[in-house]
């Protein structure tokens, strides 16, 4: 039996579908959000052999979710475009109306870290128009150089406690990393407060900044 124009549709939808149903492959996909990358730093970066990550990006590329470009003897990856952060945002907006299970990753981790309201994108950019906060980005080093909120300063989680003088306590801090679920980010928040410091998250990472048009600086 021929296969009908929807039917055939939906088979390129499934491949899709099919290519995102892996959360090494969606943590990839987090990474590729804040800028290009070797296979080489997306295996370390997940904590992946680079035989295996090679092959799940494969996988992403033939499902049109990332491209990739030679440079020497490397391949780098990037998002194909920002309607896959459209797509990871359904599928975190989905999960988390419909499966029981994300609520109580939620509760025992997420919220145990920050139940305080994040703090949307044009909250943020009026607090920074009237200087009174400091925005405070704590992705590693070299994707903070490949693009940040402007005016952030740059302090990793993995340095925070050595750096911690360099925050003042009198100014309130909104923290970012990686997207919605970044662990940096909720980390850094707790830690910081527990040592006396007025702080809340952004609603999301530099890629969504990025995605609504808003300015990016690079170092």
């Amino acid at each position: 039996m021929s296969t009908g124009p929807k039917q055939a549709l939906y088979g390129e939808f499934a491949l899709v579908a099919r290519a995102l149903g892996s959360p090494h492959r969606l943590e990839m996909l987090e990474h590729l959000a804040q800028g290009e990358r070797s296979v080489e730093a997306l295996a370390e970066r997940a904590g992946l052999g680079i035989a295996n990550a090679s092959q799940h990006l494969q996988q992403l590329k033939r499902a049109g979710l990332v491209g990739s470009r030679r440079e020497g003897k490397y391949v780098r990856y990037r998002l194909a475009d920002d309607s896959v952060l459209d797509v990871m945002a359904a599928l975190s907006e989905v999960a988390s109306h419909n499966l029981a299970e994300v609520a109580l990753i939620r509760q025992g981790y997420f919220d145990v870290r920050d139940e305080l309201e994040p703090v949307s994108r044009d909250e943020l950019r009026h607090r920074m128009r009237d200087g009174v906060v400091t925005v405070l980005d704590v992705r590693p080093q070299d994707e903070f150089e490949a693009g940040h909120v402007p005016g952030a300063i740059n302090i990793p989680l993995k340095d925070l406690e050595n750096r911690i003088a360099e925050l003042s306590p009198e100014q309130e801090i909104v923290a970012y990393c990686r997207g919605p679920w970044c662990v940096l980010s909720f980390e850094a928040v707790a830690e910081l407060r527990a040592r006396g410091f007025t702080v809340r998250r952004l609603q999301d990472g530099l890629p969504e900044w990025r995605a609504a048009g808003l300015p990016v600086a690079h170092a």
